[in-house]
């Protein structure tokens, strides 16, 4: 094939891929809502798409809808819970960091949830630990205004801490506080489907609903999850 008729058929090629990308974007987006991401998935025939915070899988016409994990048979890692974890916006999250940090966990917290503090505790005697909170109250209008307190406290992961583990609250926040994130953390729970505290997450892709003592933590970062 001469050069010039090389180039064209390349370019053909990659036109043809954006296309497909492009009416699947629309076939997804006309059925599932606005498309946050779109990727090929590791499985062939499919693709990944991110609506709502939600992972879902379709083929290349949208016609077919998998909502689930998708697994790797060869490495048992479960491909779509991974994808979860790296997305979750963390920047929103109260963090603490022990020791080297190298293992990584994030939770969903009331701060009125009495098993919240339990693990709260626990947390203190984990090493080598960076721990994401995103604060969820779920208990009523007092668990709101005490997130509140702790969103806008200096130190968020620090007041957070000194009221879960020694109920040192913090001050009420002031009226110029900026809530916008503590609202998202809370809306982030909702399409995550959490609907109690303690929620946690392993970088693995682990999900636990509901509380784990320390050393059961420690086994999953042991197992490499």
């Amino acid at each position: 094939m001469k050069p010039s008729l090389l180039a064209a058929a390349l370019a053909c090629v990659s036109l043809a891929a954006i296309a497909d990308e492009s009416d699947v974007r629309k076939a997804a987006e006309a059925k599932l809502g606005k498309v946050e991401k779109l990727v090929k998935a590791p499985m062939p025939g499919l693709w990944e798409v991110t609506v709502d915070s939600q992972i879902f899988y379709v083929d290349d016409k949208a016609s077919y809808l998998i909502f689930g994990n998708l697994l790797d048979m060869k490495t048992g890692r479960n491909i779509t819970a991974e994808r979860q974890f790296n997305a979750l916006p963390l920047d929103l999250a109260l963090k603490q960091v022990r020791g080297n940090g190298k293992n990584v966990m994030v939770t969903f917290e009331d701060p009125n949830c009495g098993y919240c503090k339990k693990l709260a505790k626990d947390v203190l005697t984990l090493k080598d630990v960076t721990v994401y909170t995103f604060l969820l109250p779920v208990l009523g209008d007092d668990s709101y205004e005490k997130s509140k307190a702790i969103w806008c406290a200096p130190d968020k992961a620090k007041a957070w801490v000194d009221w879960m583990t020694a109920n040192k609250a913090p001050p009420a926040a002031s009226g110029k506080c900026d809530t916008s994130g503590l609202n998202k953390s809370a809306q982030l729970g909702g399409k995550l489907r959490i609907n109690g505290t303690p929620a946690i997450f392993f970088a693995g892709g682990e999900r636990v609903g509901g509380y784990i003592p320390a050393a059961e933590i420690e086994k999953r970062f042991a197992a490499g999850g």
